[in-house]
């Protein structure tokens, strides 16, 4: 198993250092207000795939905070059922045959 991650972590450098070379031209990104920003095309590709995934990580992220608060809920709930139900039993006295 470990030769086939390293192999699959070696084709994708070689891939992205083929999408480096081969896109080193320079490009010209313009913005609002005569802003500019001149750099390499690879460049902006790794800057907008990198804000891509940040954004990704973060909807990830507030999701499971979601899900880790629904769950202590959850967890509150079943224990407060159990406490009032340990209580209704002790209180039940067991009838006496006569």
């Amino acid at each position: 198993m470990r030769f086939i991650n390293w192999f699959l972590r070696a084709a994708l450098f070689i891939l992205l250092l083929g999408l480096a070379v081969k896109n080193d031209q320079p490009v010209t990104l313009r913005y609002f207000f005569g802003l500019e920003w001149q750099t390499t095309m690879v460049i902006v590709l790794l800057v907008f795939f990198a804000a891509g995934a940040v954004v990704g990580l973060l909807a990830m992220f507030v999701n499971s905070l979601k899900l880790r608060r629904e769950i202590s809920k959850l967890k509150r709930s079943i224990r407060l059922k159990n406490e009032i139900g340990s209580l209704s039993e002790d209180q039940q006295t067991p009838i006496q045959p006569s």
